[in-house]
């Protein structure tokens, strides 16, 4: 076996590559030195001619990352020499472009053989059992990339940082944590708390901390010992590692098991003075305003922002929330660029509403007309469900005895199907009389209360209530609610019209004739008895047209 190998390689020229990187799997391949003693044993046993040897620390998982490899395959090309001698197929090769190329290389003879410790790879060997070979050392790599990412955030999801710590902190080789460097971490503090005042920059700071303060970082065998750099004092001042979270490659925060140095706060505040923009984490807000308000310029729908900013007096940020027309029609040059911040927004809506707020004792009033009117609407519903009742019980009796006839063949067959149909949409329409009677005078009863409630609470409610009240209220308003310029516009709900146009002299002259507190509830004086009946004479024709228009029960509650 050794002679034939020795006539096969007598008139080769080989190169020697030798590799090895920080890959888990090197850790277990001999030394660069090691490698390179062995396979001289081997050419010295298989008479093999090394012309060089090449020596490389690199990995060969990416294309191009390797100059020594690249100037060997270029000497091959060139003719220097047309074998390569090396430890194993993946010392050459862990990623499909460098594997492709050696391959393509033994297939054409420009290399003879690539010979290993275990075998020796020649142009006329079979194709695939190469690219099984490369291939697995490319697999090799992806899954390891996989297993040390999977590794990684699975340590970071448990507070973990499988990365070297932050200047300040150290790490615990012993408890695999993150401690607080005894000589650094109040020093580190020390540049967070200058920064805070907003009387210093990054680049002062920089130089009170390296030459006032003889400030230098870690020292490791090859490095470190110097003077914190600017790119040094910028990375503590904008990692969120300081304020006790880390982010993984995909954005995702996690909070981390080390002490922090900053609080949360501290940070933002370190960031505005940075101008950097925060990224908003959306989970934490619902925009009350989005969904429903559209621009009147061209009719989008108008979206929600959050902006911080810090405020100088108190050293607090705080956060604004901006509506803005989302522009999204590409065939309308829409002019609507300016924001219109959120209390603006909602001052607008509280004037609106105003217009529309009524005194409790307009309500009470009008519940009064609406009960009354309840008892006619009752009255009237018995009437009219005894006929319907009567007729849907002639119907039956006409289907029964329409059976009937047809048993004792009284009817034709065309005869009875068409009369037997006619009767039964007569029937199913009764049917549905009586169920929409049965409902109607309850129904217009707690859709004419609620709406009353609302025009009295409704200011109230909005100023106090939360995102989805807020919401519901301005709805409730009107059908197309619009911003143009700043200014909002609401086309509003018939039924709301009267109390606009109505009853703000009503409750004028109400306000100046008001009688003491304690006659309020318990009767209606003379002198305010015109503008009640002047009050319920408006309500009265408006009350039925409140049925097409039902508010959210939770509006409807008196506060």
């Amino acid at each position: 076996m050794k002679g034939s190998a020795k006539n096969m390689n007598s008139n080769i020229k080989y190169f020697l590559y030798a590799r090895k990187s920080s890959e888990n799997e090197d850790r277990q391949v001999q030394s660069i030195t090691d490698q390179i003693n062995r396979l001289k044993e081997l050419a010295s046993d298989l008479n093999l001619k090394i012309i060089r040897t090449f020596k490389e620390s690199k990995s060969a998982r990416n294309p191009n990352n390797r100059p020594i490899f690249e100037e060997m395959i270029r000497r091959i090309e060139n003719g220097d020499a047309n074998g390569i001698l090396c430890w194993h197929i993946n010392r050459l090769s862990r990623n499909p472009i460098d594997s492709g190329k050696i391959h393509w290389l033994l297939q054409e003879e420009i290399i003879k053989s690539i010979q290993t410790i275990n075998r020796n790879h020649l142009p006329e060997d079979n194709a695939i059992l190469f690219s099984v070979e490369t291939g697995e050392a490319n697999q090799y790599i992806r899954d390891l990339s996989k297993n040390v990412k999977r590794g990684m955030e699975s340590k970071r999801q448990k507070g973990g940082f499988p990365h070297l710590a932050r200047i300040g902190y150290l790490n615990d080789k012993l408890e695999h944590t993150i401690v607080k460097d005894p000589e650094r971490f109040d020093l580190i503090r020390k540049m967070w708390d200058l920064m805070l005042t907003g009387n210093y920059t990054p680049p002062k700071i920089l130089k009170i901390v390296n030459d006032e303060w003889g400030f230098r970082t870690r020292k490791f065998k090859r490095i470190g010992g110097n003077k914190l750099s600017r790119s040094g004092i910028y990375n503590i001042f904008t990692s969120p590692f300081y304020k006790g979270t880390t982010i993984f490659g995909n954005g995702t925060e996690y909070k981390g098991k080390h002490e922090p140095m900053v609080t949360e706060e501290e940070f933002e505040i370190v960031q505005v003075l940075l101008g950097r923009k925060l990224k908003s984490k959306p989970k934490k807000h619902t925009f009350a305003y989005t969904g429903f308000i559209r621009c009147g310029e061209c009719g989008c729908l108008y979206t929600a922002q959050i902006n911080k900013k810090l405020i100088k007096t108190t050293g607090k940020v705080k956060e604004y929330t901006y509506y803005h027309c989302t522009r999204k029609k590409a065939d309308i040059d829409c002019s609507q660029r300016k924001s219109v911040r959120e209390d603006v927004l909602e001052a607008q809506i509280e004037e609106e509403l105003e217009k529309y707020t009524i005194l409790p004792e307009f309500r009470n009033w009008a519940l009064e007309v609406i009960s009354e009117s309840h008892e006619k609407e009752v009255n009237d519903r018995k009437k009219i469900l005894a006929y319907q009742q009567k007729t849907y019980k002639d119907i039956q009796n006409e289907i029964d005895k329409l059976i009937d006839m047809k048993l004792k063949d009284q009817v034709s067959e065309e005869e009875y199907n068409a009369k037997r149909s006619r009767l039964l949409d007569d029937k199913s329409n009764i049917k549905a009389r009586l169920d929409e009677n049965d409902q109607r005078a309850d129904e217009w009863l707690k859709l004419t209360e609620r709406a009353f409630n609302f025009v009295t609470n409704a200011r109230e409610a909005f100023v106090n209530g939360d995102n989805r009240i807020k919401k519901d209220i301005l709805m409730a308003l009107g059908k197309r609610i619009t911003i143009i310029d700043e200014k909002l516009s609401i086309e509003t709900n018939e039924w709301l019209v009267p109390i606009k146009e109505d009853y703000p002299a009503l409750e004028e002259e109400y306000l100046r004739l008001k009688p003491e507190k304690n006659l309020l509830y318990s009767g209606v004086s003379s002198n305010l008895e015109p503008i009640r009946t002047r009050w319920l004479g408006r309500e009265d024709s408006n009350l039925r047209s409140r049925d097409q228009n039902p508010l959210p029960c939770h509006l409807a509650t008196p506060h």
